[in-house]
């Protein structure tokens, strides 16, 4: 049933590469990258039934074919200045707050972008030797590149919530992929430790999120940016101040940072790409 579905999604991504290579369309690239994202967890399940030797092999596949789509995204949307901005859905649309799964690629985005999923390609095509001989190497898979798709949508996301959830998302798949060898008391330890020094930044980030609605009545990028010079200023040191307080727990800045020697206690490919996230999440924000 899994193969089935990964073999479909993989004909649907391919449809809509070629489509946007003859048409020049950025949009069709860039759907492309999210859905070979989760094609590579979906597939880690799905091939771990079937055929183990051929898991690992598979997954980075997608990883790098996903590295290879965002230097074309880099080239249109960097280079030649053709930023697009992606509506897929309403989420919340209420009275009082409307928000949707959007996505925006701008010049700072891609170059986001580039270092996140060369990294992660680079990590998964080293995990196919180094984790080849674990019996759980299917679950290691399915959580790399759960991280990196949370990655993605941490970057992309065009509102502050969708950061929110890819924030979210990539803090509850370090703690998997830190504990991945569960059974080892310090890797517990480690585990939980990186989860709740990073719970600062992520109250840090919530009461940001809620100032923003409240100042702003918005959570869009760009009407918060646009309204941002007219705003009291007083309310936007604030808001700065809980953002700063959230980039530095994420990115692991001095204090913050004692969980970052304890995340050794994962997989050698976890900690190459926990550091290099933490690293992309201090730029970013």
């Amino acid at each position: 049933m899994l193969i089935s579905i990964e073999i479909m999604l993989l004909a649907v991504t391919l449809l809509i590469i070629l489509s946007s290579l003859s048409f020049d369309d950025i949009l069709g690239q860039t759907y492309g990258i999210y859905v070979i994202a989760i094609a590579g967890a979906e597939s880690a399940i799905g091939l771990a039934i079937l055929t183990l030797p051929l898991l690992s092999a598979a997954v980075a596949g997608f990883l790098v074919l996903t590295a290879l789509l965002a230097f074309v995204a880099f080239y249109e949307v960097g280079l030649c200045q053709s930023p697009v901005s992606i509506k897929l859905m309403s989420w919340i649309d209420s009275e009082f707050m409307l928000v949707s799964w959007g996505f925006n690629y701008d010049s700072l985005t891609v170059s986001m972008l580039l270092p996140v999923l060369i990294v992660s390609a680079l990590v998964h095509i080293y995990s196919t030797s180094y984790m080849g001989e674990d019996p759980h190497n299917q679950r290691f898979f399915s959580y790399l590149s759960m991280f990196t798709f949370f990655m993605l949508m941490l970057v992309t996301g065009d509102n502050y919530l969708v950061m929110f959830i890819g924030w979210e998302g990539v803090g509850i798949s370090s703690y998997l992929l830190i504990n991945f060898w569960f059974t080892r008391l310090q890797a517990n330890k480690a585990a939980i430790k990186a989860l709740v020094m990073n719970r600062v930044g992520d109250w840090g980030f919530s009461i940001g999120l809620w100032a923003i609605f409240w100042t702003f009545g918005n959570l869009d990028f760009t009407t918060v940016f646009s309204l941002a010079p007219f705003m009291n200023e007083e309310l936007i040191t604030v808001i700065s101040i809980c953002l700063l307080i959230a980039a530095m727990g994420k990115s692991a800045q001095i204090g913050l940072h004692t969980w970052l020697p304890d995340a050794m206690e994962g997989p050698t490919p976890v900690s190459a790409l926990i550091h290099a996230a933490t690293m992309n999440t201090d730029q970013q924000s």
